[in-house]
């Protein structure tokens, strides 16, 4: 098969690293990719964000199977676009993909499937929020509705910052995505990511993960796309899963098929677990990242596999191989992340690191410049090994990183320690 992966993140490198494993992949494109991609792969320019362009590149590459990774190309309805040219396409429809376009939407599923989730108010101006806010005290918390690249979620402690969070949405600061506003009952407990292949009307539960929000050790500052994860989670029991693939995520796949607008992709659900009951904090539309990291050390080459029958809708005759192994992926960032950081400074030692199934430094926001790798986004390295235990797949991890040369990143350095 000649494969097409739109994005160019850890997630992509870490979806390319897994589909070059499988004998069927013949050729691998991936666009616009990064300098790690670039060394397994073939990179190429590309805005995936523009149907034509991609079908168009598509057609030209004699691509069998696109795989899409970001949220910005599906909720651009690339992935319909796709499917009506001809090409067999991995990611959820546009309207299905409101699922994570819109917090709101998914609170009016959830309530339609009746599954547990926080209490909420939805709002399009500031005035009416801030009374919500005023009535239901702190904790709280405030989320924009649209995409926000993963920052759009302000969990308030105090009336003071909830409030300032509905102005600075209001205000513009996450764009368009802040227009219209959820604002949620706090939900404590233990957060952790249920991954689940969805082919429209079966459901394959692929892995669990749990990742780390917060930018500081002891998960402490502001909120990031994630510092790092791990899988599986031993908070998300077998027993647990199973209640929440019944109660929470099959309801809403149902419901998702009976709305004329049926789900097929993957299905990330963020779950809030206490006292051994789960209850849904959010879905994305496509892989977490980092948890994907973690997921395909562990998947290997089946994941082609697996993809291409969730875009056959053949999901009702795979399964599963799992081996009984644990993975943990560290991101290092460039400094100043979540705020502003400066671009282009050089990281050295990457080429000394093992490079094999137990060990990989996946790119997230690289390039290659004169010969030397440099940084250009604000996560820039995951990485990522696999381990007989959670510890060993933690000290793997951490010797790579004590071994990467980079002055101008950070890193926390507790990734996994609540299963620790």
């Amino acid at each position: 098969m000649n494969i097409l992966i739109l994005g160019g993140g850890g997630r992509e490198h870490s979806l390319a690293w897994a589909v070059m494993q499988n004998p069927k992949c013949d050729k691998l494109i991936v666009a616009p990719g990064n300098a790690g991609i670039a060394q397994i792969a073939t990179c190429a320019a590309l805005d995936i964000e523009d149907s034509a362009a991609v079908i168009g590149f598509a057609e030209e590459e004699a691509i069998d199977f696109v795989i899409i990774g970001p949220e910005a190309p599906l909720a651009a309805g690339v992935s319909d676009d796709l499917r009506a040219a001809g090409f067999l396409t991995f990611g959820p429809s546009k309207a299905a993909a409101q699922l994570e376009a819109s917090k709101a939407f998914t609170k009016e599923i959830c309530d339609a499937a009746n599954a547990p989730t926080a209490g909420y108010g939805h709002f399009t101006d500031a005035a009416s929020a801030k009374a919500y806010i005023q009535e239901k005290g702190a904790p709280i918390v405030v989320k924009a509705d649209g995409l926000a690249a993963g920052k759009g979620v302000v969990v308030a402690m105090t009336l003071e910052e909830a409030l300032g969070a509905v102005d600075d949405m209001f205000g513009g600061a996450f764009g368009g995505a802040g227009a219209e506003v959820v604002i949620e009952e706090f939900m404590d407990g233990e957060e952790a990511s249920f991954f689940i292949l969805c082919d429209g009307e079966n459901v394959l539960p692929i892995g669990t993960a749990q990742d780390h929000k917060r930018v500081g050790d002891g998960d402490t500052g502001p909120n990031t796309g994630g510092m790092g994860a791990y899988s599986p989670a031993p908070v998300l029991s077998d027993a647990i899963a199973e209640q929440a693939l019944n109660e929470i995520v099959k309801p809403c796949v149902a419901e998702m098929a009976k709305r004329g607008t049926p789900y097929q992709g993957v299905l990330y659900a963020g779950l809030m677990i206490k006292d051994g009951a789960p209850r849904l904090v959010e879905y994305n539309a496509r892989f977490g990242d980092p948890e994907c990291q973690v997921l395909m050390m562990r998947l290997g080459g089946q994941v082609l596999d697996l993809l291409q029958a969730t875009a056959e809708e053949t999901l009702a005759d795979a399964k599963v191989n799992w081996a009984d192994d644990h993975a943990m992926t560290v991101v290092m960032a460039a400094k100043g992340y979540p705020g502003a950081y400066e671009k282009g400074t050089p990281i050295g030692g990457l080429e000394t690191l093992e490079d094999d199934s137990f060990n990989v430094a996946f790119h997230a926001g690289t390039s290659e410049k004169a010969g030397a790798i440099v940084a250009t986004g604000g996560r820039v390295l995951n990485i990522t090994a696999r381990g007989d235990t959670l510890a060993e797949a933690h000290k793997r991890a951490y010797d790579m990183v004590d071994a990467i040369d980079w002055p101008d990143g950070f890193y926390r350095r507790d990734i996994g320690w609540r299963a620790l």
